[in-house]
């Protein structure tokens, strides 16, 4: 059985959320709240329990929300309605879908850049995040003096930086990213290594 056939068996109801105008989903029913947290989805902030965007998607992709006022119902209307002002939510989705149907627990980047802080299989709640994702579009350039720095910060942290490549198809490549020094040469460069993880 899939990862994502489980996820969908885990929930014993259909969770209804309200679209706020941050575009987070708010979450008011207290057994939806504890069985999203259980899981490893949302976030309390202040008083209100919140699905990030991607979240939502991927629930509402897995028939697991409703999202009960306004006009925005099902996936394709969210993801419209959130494309005018987050023009990288497709690629936060594919990623997080993927991650989540390989069995990890994936919450909101802290910094550098970062889309996900992603927790080992069985780790979310008992353990620190292990890998530091950044999502990238195929063919899309990056800075690469930016990112290196930003891997090597990561490094510091003892968490390992992954690149997860969404190709044009929709498949998601992950490399894990690590600093090289070349000590050799008069000036110090650094550059990045990429090793395809599967």
């Amino acid at each position: 059985m899939s990862s994502e056939a489980d996820q969908n068996g885990e929930f014993q109801n259909v969770i209804e959320g309200v679209l706020t105008r941050k575009y987070l989903i708010k979450i008011e029913d207290s057994r939806s709240q504890d069985q999203l947290r259980n899981k490893g989805f949302g976030d309390k902030d202040d008083n209100n329990y919140l699905l990030e965007t991607y979240e939502a998607l991927y629930l509402l992709y897995l028939n697991k929300l409703i999202i009960t006022n306004g006009s925005v119902v099902n996936f394709s209307d969210l993801l419209k309605h959130v494309l005018k002002y987050d023009k990288d939510i497709v690629t936060k989705f594919l990623v997080y879908r993927d991650l989540r149907s390989r069995g990890y627990v994936a919450k909101e980047g802290f910094g550098f850049g970062v889309d996900f802080r992603v927790y080992e299989r069985g780790g979310y709640e008992k353990k620190q995040a292990k890998f530091v994702v950044f999502c990238v579009n195929e063919g899309v350039n990056v800075n690469v003096g930016e990112l290196s720095k930003n891997v090597r910060e990561i490094e510091t942290m003892g968490k390992s930086a992954i690149a997860a490549v969404v190709e044009r198809r929709g498949e998601v490549i992950y490399y894990k990213l690590s600093n090289m020094r070349f000590n050799e040469n008069k000036k110090q460069e650094t550059t990045l290594t990429l090793e395809e993880r599967k």
